[in-house]
Order: C-alpha cells, then structure tokens, then sequence
C-alpha cells in the first residue's frame, strides 16, 4: 500500500501532548516518548495543526500521526481526497437469535446497504430491505463476518454487531479516515446503549448497570490514536469497525488464504485481524468521534462470564503473536523501582529512590540541547515511574491475582501489600474513570467508589480466570510473561 498521504490531509497535535523549547521538542504519543524537530517543523507547527502541501508536510505529518503525537483532522468532506469511492460502503451483521436486536439496527441504517449474516438460528432472522445470508449450522462470529464480507463489493465494509446501534455521523466520520491510503481500519467509540434508570439515582446491587457505562471493555476511551499493540489502544473491538475491503482480504489467516477473520478463533479474532493487518504494514485508527452505542451485559453470572470469556483468547494470541500479549511492558529501571515499591518495607522504598534518580541523570544525559534538561528528564521520569506502578498494581489485581491470592495466604505482609494495591488502585480508576469521567473534567460520579471498587475486583477477577485457564489448557506461559519496554 502507498503510506504518502494526500494532499490536504490535515493533523492536529493531541491536546495532552506537551510542548517544549518554543515547540522544537513535543512529549506524549504511545508510548510516551520525547520527539525532538527541526526550527522549520516546529514552524509549520506553530499553530498545533499541519496540512499536507508537499512531500516534507507529508514526510512530517506522518511521523506525526505513526508516534502518536497527532491526530487526524478530518470531516466527511475529506472522503474526497482519496481517489476511491470511499462514500460506497456495505454493513455486514452477523447474528445470532436477536431478532429484536436487528430490528433495531435495522432502523438505524436506513439507506446503506445491508448484509445480514444469520449464524445458524433456530428461527431464521428476518431483515426486511437487507440482504440475508443464512448458515444452517452455526459456524461462529467470525466465520459469518467472513460470508458478509465475501458478498461485499464496496471499497468499505462496517462490520456492526447486532447489539449495537450506531449513532448519526458515525460512518462519514470513519470513512474519512480511508483518505490515508495507508489505512486498513478505523473504529469508533463503543459506549453504553441505555441505562436501565435515570442519571444520578441508583438501583439495588453492585451496580453493574453504571460500572458498564463508566468501564465496558468495549469502551476504549476519548482520546484518538493509532491502534497498536503495546499502546493504550492496542486492539479494536469487532462490535464496531469499518475496514478497507481490499486490504482485510489481502492478509491470509493461518486457515485461509482468502484474508478476513480467521475462523479457528472463537474469542479475540479481532485482536487477531488488528495485529495481522499492523504486522502487513497496514495503519489502523481509533476515533472516538465516531460513536456506537452497544447494548451491555449486566447480568452478574453473564457479565462475568464474559470477563473470562474475554481472558481465553490471550493463549491463542501469545501463539499467533509471539510477545505482543505481554501483562507487563516495563523498562528494566521502572521494573526494579516498582518491584522495590511492592516489597512494602522502607528498604525498597530507598531502593526505588536510588534506581530512579540513577534513571533520571541517565534520561537528562540524553537531553543536551534541550532549554530545561533536568526538568524534561523529570517529567519523563515521573511518566515512567507513574506507568510501572500503574501495570504493577494492575498485575496484583488482575493478570497476577492468583499468585497474589497465594502469597497473601502464607505473608502478613504480603497480605498488607495485596489488600492496599486492591484498595488503592480501584479508587484511583474510579477516580480517573468516573469522576474525572476520563476527560480530564470534573462530573458527578455515577456510582459511588464501594460499588465501583466492588465491580472492578470482580472484572479483574474475571478476566484473570479466564487467562490463566487459558494458559493451563494451551499449556503455555506465552500469555503471562511481562516483556521489556
């Protein structure tokens, strides 16, 4: 595929990137990193946005967009500047015993063209002003996006699921992303379809009515980037997501030499599309612009199945893609800090000073030529440190819990550390979640933080279970081993 971008692309810088020594050197993207530039790009970038004019725009503003640092700023009219017919698009629902769910859909979809994939239901779908397709025998989610997306002949196709009901706009604001010869896929925003009572009042139970709203695993946040493993935005969900037909078709899967979903898969297909088109060179965006609404299970015996339904596919993966499903992306330095820190005694605390001051003189040695050297290398410091503390304690929670489960049993400190990183790191994620609305705003909570603390061990839980019964039944440790960052 062509990665030179068209002109009149526009970016944007991403509003938490900071900038330095009058804009010739940015911190942020994902992974966070230090981007240094030249006085002229710190000039064509003065004023926070960038439009391709010419082969150094492009050279430029596609570092931009690859680092993280900038983001597409795009509208439907931009659709135009590709030379494909990127307004033809055809929506593929594959379905299974929801007839009211495509209904639904159906009616949120007037005036696209519609395939219905009906996987082997007992009573065949209806889907008046559709196409259907119907397997006699179900062959499972991804097999039936594949028969949709065989009968597609459209530039695009939106796979949809038929829980879902995507709101206005959000298939322009996708498509414009395919200006980008270089792009494969672009998702959007996956957020609740409807709360079951009025904001600000809650229901009896736990609350996993509202914990969906504020944490569905679907929901992958407000801020904008590229999808790749490793970063915030490591996968798409397949609920939701357009994609360039040509090039999901020209990435063969180890079962099939015709591209799409591979069908072996039952659980992460998606993570698996994603990474298969990333690792053929093709770039994948996420755009919260775009919004589907999507109907959550909250159902307590459901939704946590589910949790672990989700932590099974991680052994397929760790197979597919060796390294990429690491728990655990750490630098050695902020490793050992955050190890220390975890010890809970004074000592490790002395010890995760000592390794990060020595890794901070390290990072500002690195630094000659910046205005503030000790003050950037601070911050990114304090970036990293904040990161591996952050993966530790979800480690402890989630990834790790039966060993911390283990160690608690035989330690009274053990059992202190456990206790406090189950505590600490639910609150700070309902603070960042709920009350920061992870925004960066300020909003009234819409669960308080016993019930959201309570949902979110029992998520962790969940997931957790599911990984490492999926590593026992693979007979692999492939999914539980951190990496190096």
């Amino acid at each position: 595929m062509s990665g030179a971008l068209p002109i009149g692309f526009r970016v944007r810088i991403g509003a938490s990137v900071r900038v330095l020594d009058g804009g010739t050197a940015l911190i942020g993207g994902a992974p966070t990193r230090l981007l240094r530039l030249t006085p002229r790009a710190a000039g064509l970038l003065a004023s926070g946005e960038l439009t391709v004019v010419d082969a150094v725009t492009g050279t430029l503003a596609r570092r931009l967009l690859d680092t993280g640092i900038a983001h597409p700023d795009l509208s439907p009219a931009d659709i135009g500047l590709s030379a494909e017919p990127l307004h033809e698009a055809t929506v593929v629902v594959p379905v299974r015993d929801n007839q009211a769910g495509v209904d639904r859909l159906l009616r949120a979809l007037v005036g696209v063209p519609v395939i219905v994939v009906d996987d082997g239901s007992p009573t065949p779908v209806r889907a008046p002003g559709a196409r259907v397709i119907r397997h006699a025998a179900p062959r499972g989610p991804a097999a039936a996006r594949n028969a949709g997306l065989a009968a597609c002949d459209t530039a695009l196709v939106a796979f949809l699921d038929s829980d879902t009901v995507p709101q206005p706009g959000w298939l322009d604001a996708l498509s414009a992303h395919f200006a980008d010869p270089s792009v494969a896929l672009a998702a959007p925003r996956i957020t609740a379809l409807a709360a079951a009572d009025e904001p600000g009042t809650m229901r009896p139970g736990i609350g996993l009515v509202r914990y969906e709203e504020i944490r569905s695993s679907l929901d992958l946040g407000a801020a904008p980037g590229p999808v790749v493993s490793g970063t915030p935005v490591s996968y798409v969900p397949s609920a939701a997501m357009v994609v360039r037909r040509t090039a999901i078709t020209g990435i063969p899967t180890e079962s099939s030499v015709e591209g799409g979903f591979d069908e072996r898969m039952h659980v992460a297909e998606d993570v698996d599309l994603c990474w298969r088109l990333h690792e053929a060179g093709w770039r994948l965006r996420y755009d919260p612009a775009a919004v589907v609404a999507h109907e959550h299970r909250t159902r307590l015996h459901g939704w946590w199945a589910r949790k672990a339904y989700y932590g099974l596919g991680a052994a397929p993966l760790a197979e597919r893609h060796p390294g990429q499903v690491a728990p655990l992306i750490l630098a050695p330095w902020s490793a050992a800090a955050g190890a220390a820190v975890f010890t809970g005694t004074r000592a490790g605390l002395g010890v995760a000073i000592v390794v990060s001051a020595a890794a901070g003189a390290r990072i500002a040695r690195t630094l000659t030529g910046l205005q503030r050297p000790r003050q950037t290398a601070g911050r990114l410091l304090a970036l990293g440190c904040g990161s591996a503390l952050w993966q530790l304690a979800l480690g402890v929670c989630r990834h790790y819990w039966p060993l911390a489960v283990a160690s608690a049993a035989v330690s009274r400190r053990a059992r202190r550390v456990v206790l406090v990183t189950a505590v600490a790191e639910g609150l700070v994620d309902w603070y960042v979640r709920d009350l920061r609305g992870g925004e960066g705003r300020w909003r009234r909570p819409r669960l308080d933080p016993v019930r959201y603390l309570v949902c979110k061990r029992l998520d962790d839980a969940g997931y957790g279970f599911g990984l490492w019964r999926g590593a026992i039944r693979a007979r692999s440790a492939a999914a539980l081993l951190p990496r190096r960052g």
